[in-house]
């Protein structure tokens, strides 16, 4: 968000745990494309085997949109884990009249349904939406001006 672009970040982690790539969203220029869960995918083609790909897990602050659960998919990478489903930030979104993605906000399983997929993660819901509460919406509250974690 300190660089103007929207509050989304992602791990590539191995199966051992060690983190082999991370991004943030990049689209402040005018590319909608660049989002974190795509760019691990284009590291991983580049960078990974097969089998790597499938031993490692994705973490990312946002459920992955339809491009990037797709590419997940193609590319053969394994776990997602993701803090705030999409249903979550279209309801935050709908609820602040901000614009919604062009694109459908479908779950990462009716796009790639062999990905295996945890989240969201209740424990994280408020952070997660103070944060884009501060990007997309009204600030409602005191607890949403927090710098974040």
């Amino acid at each position: 968000m300190e660089a103007g672009d929207e509050p989304f970040g992602s791990l590539l982690v191995d199966h051992e745990g060690a983190v082999r790539f991370e991004d943030r969203n990049r689209v402040k220029d005018g590319d909608a494309t660049r989002h974190p869960e795509f760019a691990i995918v284009r590291w991983a083609v580049e960078n990974l085997t097969l089998d790597q790909r499938a031993g490692s897990t994705v973490y990312t602050s946002g459920e992955h949109c339809p491009m990037c659960a797709a590419a997940h998919g193609w590319v053969g990478l394994g776990r997602i884990v993701y803090a705030v489903s999409s249903a979550q930030l279209t309801r935050w979104l709908r609820d602040w009249s901000a614009p919604l993605p062009p694109v459908a906000a479908l779950p990462i399983s009716t796009i790639a349904p062999d990905t295996l997929v945890d989240g969201p993660a209740p424990e994280l819901a408020e952070t997660m939406k103070a944060l884009y509460a501060k990007a997309f919406g009204e600030i409602t509250d005191d607890r949403s001006r927090e710098e974040p974690i």
